[in-house]
């Protein structure tokens, strides 16, 4: 993700760094009320909490986010609040405990902004750029694997498993190859060296991003389980919307978005199953009404404004009566390096 924050002063509090991706279109669909209790599962900068809170002067936000910089980041929004806004360190996967233990549950509704914030792209001693030189380092929790002692000890197998999945990169195995061979030499332990490294192996597109852009991808999201903590978060917010409750998600590259689009298709009802020959069987009442049909992208405007915001999309869900449908083994499956096989191109 790389829109959390703002840049305007209001009411709920001072200026923040960046501007949210989609703002108008998250409120839109959102649909803040007063008297409500919202949960910001990405705060970041607080971009989208700060809009929500001057949406109704009586209405609650809980801001969730694993980086410790960014709780301490929002104190003076805290301060600012009144009391509207409690901010909780944690993992937007398990948003259901922590709201429930804020006594935010259940709730009217539920905003994710998925990935990477501006603020950590920006901070080059975080290690999720190649912009600047730093420690590769890529932990929104700053605690746990980093991105080098990936590079540094998975085998080439994983290493190019990972690039191919989680970033898409066609020459995954190139890549792996020159990491596994050059880190016989010495330690890969900042961003220019593999920058650098991936570059060698990767053709540059004078009209694409960085070669290096896929590969810095996919270790982000392996060393933070991104996309597992995704569909955990989706399951968690199913759990405590309650009827009419709104799911927001906004998502910044198609790996995420497939996982939110399958997730709303088949709480929706609208999932693919059986055919004319074999016709499919009853599913669970649905738990979720789609609010958007389809993505909805950022305008021509806004991209021309933010570019960061060129690969944005918005679905959103509201929430129904049924039951929740719990985990669900197919939509972890979207979130996991599948079985080795052999793939061309690589």
């Amino acid at each position: 993700m790389t829109g959390r924050g703002d840049g305007s002063a209001d009411a709920a509090g001072g200026p923040a760094r960046h501007v949210p991706v989609l703002l108008g279109e998250v409120l839109a669909h959102l649909s803040p009320r007063g008297g409500g209790a919202y949960v910001d599962g990405t705060f970041g900068a607080g971009g989208y909490t700060r809009a929500i809170l001057a949406a109704a002067p009586d209405l609650r936000v809980l801001g969730i986010d694993r980086d410790p910089d960014a709780i301490a980041g929002g104190a003076d929004l805290v301060a600012a609040s009144g009391g509207r806004l409690v901010l909780a360190h944690g993992r937007f996967g398990d948003l259901d405990v922590l709201a429930e233990d804020a006594g935010f549950a259940p709730a009217d509704g539920v905003v994710l902004d998925i990935g990477v914030s501006s603020m950590q792209l920006d901070e080059a001693g975080r290690g999720f750029s190649f912009r600047f030189d730093g420690p590769l380092d890529m932990r929104m929790e700053q605690s746990g694997e980093s991105a080098a002692d990936l590079v540094n000890t998975a085998d080439e197998q994983v290493l190019a498993d990972i690039i191919y999945h989680y970033g898409e990169e066609r020459r995954s195995r190139a890549v792996a190859r020159a990491i596994v061979a050059a880190r016989k030499s010495a330690p890969i332990e900042t961003t220019r060296r593999l920058a650098e490294l991936v570059a060698g192996v990767v053709r540059a597109d004078p009209h694409g991003p960085h070669p290096a852009t896929r590969t810095f991808q996919a270790l982000r999201i392996a060393v933070n389980d991104e996309l597992g903590e995704l569909v955990r978060a989706l399951v968690a917010a199913e759990r405590i919307l309650k009827p009419g409750g709104r799911l927001v998600v906004v998502t910044f590259h198609s790996l995420e978005d497939r996982i939110v689009k399958q997730f709303l298709a088949r709480r929706s009802g609208r999932a693919g199953g059986g055919s004319r020959h074999v016709p499919g069987l009853a599913g669970p009442e649905p738990s979720f009404t789609l609010v958007a049909r389809g993505a909805v992208a950022p305008g021509a405007a806004e991209v021309a404004a933010n570019p960061r915001a060129r690969s944005a999309k918005l679905r959103a869900g509201e929430r129904t009566e049924a039951p929740p449908q719990g985990e669900d083994e197919a939509l972890a499956l979207l979130a996991s390096l599948p079985a080795p096989k052999r793939r061309g191109g690589r």
